[in-house]
């Protein structure tokens, strides 16, 4: 029971986001995601192509 009081306690002292900046940072993320997924399927689609130029 002390372990629920204490997290009770400590949820009222956290700062939520609004819902302004919670909606970028969402956007942010998937940006990021979205970039870094094309970023490694290039690197990965080059590096396979560049193994099959020395290995044939």
């Amino acid at each position: 029971m002390k372990f629920l009081k204490s997290v009770i306690a400590e949820m009222k002292i956290v700062t939520w986001p609004s819902k302004k900046k919670l909606t970028k940072d969402v956007i942010t993320v998937i940006q990021s995601t979205i970039l870094f997924a094309v970023f490694f399927a290039f690197v990965d689609f080059g590096l396979g192509k560049l193994l099959n130029l020395f290995l044939n």
